[in-house]
């Protein structure tokens, strides 16, 4: 299970990153998206990973972490929230700039 947690959060975080250095608005959007899911599930993995659990300390003998739990239901309304920003900020910087690149210029414009 946690081999698989940790391959999970490595593919996110490297497609994230990959994505952060496009040139495209959306792609960086797409990419800070990943990141934020990634530390999210890192987060919550921090909380220790048991199945059943319950999140109350004393009642059974193993019990999760509620506090990482929070933390992630709190990272991710702040996630939404970011990314309905990042969203609306760069579809107006598409209308006005008529590109979706991140400096505001065509590299193809370059070569004619």
């Amino acid at each position: 299970m946690e081999l698989l947690y940790a391959m999970t959060l490595g593919v996110l975080t490297t497609c994230g990153v990959y994505l952060l250095l496009r040139a495209r608005t959306f792609t960086v959007i797409l990419g800070l998206t990943l990141l934020s899911h990634a530390v999210n599930l890192y987060l919550f993995a921090s909380g220790r990973l048991v199945a059943g659990a319950p999140a109350i300390v004393g009642l059974t003998e193993r019990s999760a972490d509620p506090l990482p739990q929070a933390l992630v239901l709190t990272a991710i309304v702040i996630g939404f929230a970011m990314t309905a920003f990042v969203v609306v900020l760069a579809l107006k910087a598409a209308v006005e700039l008529r590109n979706d690149h991140v400096d505001g210029e065509n590299p193809d414009e370059d070569r004619l």
